[in-house]
């Protein structure tokens, strides 16, 4: 769990397991933060999970990651942010993500999204939320 707010674009970790029911998302996950730290909501962050399941069909509010957003480990597959699934969550479901080293031991890591993701993960919620038509 994270102690802190972490910027807008970080890549963490989200646990859904807890309080949600299906069709919601209900496992652990990576997701990309969205929204910076906003006045009168202490605690909470919105972000957009991210899967590494290629959406079929492919809609304006998927969007399919450059690896230099991502983490090692999720960069050897293609990941997809899930724009349509939106979600304000307390950040006690947010941790960085777990890895390995090749010795085996346990690393926490975190990484930002580049300026270009960001920008096109924007569009792809604004597509997921009906507020858009195309993307540009």
């Amino acid at each position: 769990m994270i102690k802190f707010h972490p910027r807008k674009g970080t890549v963490l970790c989200c646990d859904f397991s807890k309080g949600f029911e299906p069709p919601e998302m209900v496992k652990v996950r990576p997701v990309i933060v969205i929204t910076p730290q906003l006045p009168g909501r202490p605690g909470l962050c919105t972000v957009v999970p991210i899967s590494s399941v290629e959406p079929v069909p492919m809609q304006p509010y998927h969007h399919k990651m450059d690896p230099g957003s991502l983490t090692p480990k999720m960069q050897a597959t293609e990941c997809w942010a899930k724009c349509d699934m939106l979600y304000t969550v307390g950040l006690n479901r947010l941790d960085r993500i777990r890895e390995r080293k090749p010795d085996g031991k346990r690393i926490y890591m975190t990484t930002t999204a580049t300026a270009d993701d960001m920008t096109a993960i924007e569009v792809a919620i604004l597509n997921g939320l009906g507020l858009r038509k195309y993307l540009k």
